[in-house]
């Protein structure tokens, strides 16, 4: 399962819940939004988890939580090269899989210098890939991608003309790590459009189902032979000002480990 919680301090009683009803056996978070002294390990190994966390307190922040295991830990681009300026990618293997969990530059808008950013991001991202990973393993990419693959992932792709999430730079970054051996997992399982992850909380997007999916779950394709199901839960993105959401809802991907 991967999840952008929008602050994990503010949903941490929802994502408990979460957890605490579905037990999916590997949770990638994003946007925590905590320092890594203030992450609530007590709370998750009360559910059965085991958790990497990396992040600064401020907008970013990443974790891994297995109840599987978790073993060679990664806070951070794994490849060789300068730290990352932010808390946006942690690595653990959990059970048979190699698994990242990762928060890509939002982009802010066309040109600008975080825009810049997030081409380099997900540059050093498939050089991680490169380094670090094969192929022909079990590797699992998932996370906030701040990217719409293709127009089916957006409600209407003339309203994000000259933005960010949808220019032919960012898709190709995508693309690039398609190429090296991620396949989309959810794709594997669902055709259509109006699948969205994320919805803005102004205007009553969500109610009127303008959203986009930006939420990923990337899998080599061992682990894309393993899919058995695949769904975003929109139930997650409901709620009122006393017990607000993320913008974003849970994307869970069911994997027949066992037998791939």
């Amino acid at each position: 399962m991967t999840w952008n919680v929008n602050s994990l301090k503010a949903r941490l009683p929802r994502v408990e819940a979460w957890l605490a009803e579905f037990e999916p056996d590997v949770v990638c978070l994003q946007e925590t939004k905590l320092a890594d002294d203030a992450f609530p390990h007590e709370r998750f190994a009360a559910l059965g988890y085991e958790c990497l966390h990396h992040g600064e307190g401020r907008w970013n922040g990443v974790a891994v939580c297995s109840r599987v295991g978790l073993t060679d830990p990664v806070a951070g681009f794994a490849s060789a090269g300068p730290p990352d300026r932010d808390a946006r990618i942690a690595w653990a293997t959990c059970g048979p899989l190699r698994v990242a969990s990762v928060y890509v530059p939002n982009g802010r808008e066309v040109g600008h210098d975080h825009f810049h950013y997030k081409l380099e991001w997900l540059e050093r991202l498939r050089a991680d890939l490169d380094e670090c990973c094969d192929p022909a393993g079990k590797v699992v990419v998932c996370g906030d991608f701040n990217i719409a693959p293709d127009d089916r992932d957006v409600y209407d792709p003339s309203a994000f003309d000259g933005a960010t999430h949808v220019t032919p730079a960012e898709r190709e970054k995508l693309a690039a790590l398609h190429e090296w051996g991620l396949v989309d997992l959810f794709r594997t399982q669902h055709d259509e459009d109006g699948l969205y992850t994320w919805w803005d909380y102004r205007g009553g997007d969500f109610h009127k189902r303008r959203g986009m999916r930006i939420d990923l779950v990337l899998g080599t394709r061992p682990v894309a032979a393993a899919v058995t199901g695949a769904v975003v839960d929109r139930n997650a993105r409901k709620g009122g000002r006393d017990d607000p959401p993320s913008d974003h809802a849970p994307v869970i991907v069911d994997l027949d480990c066992a037998g791939s």
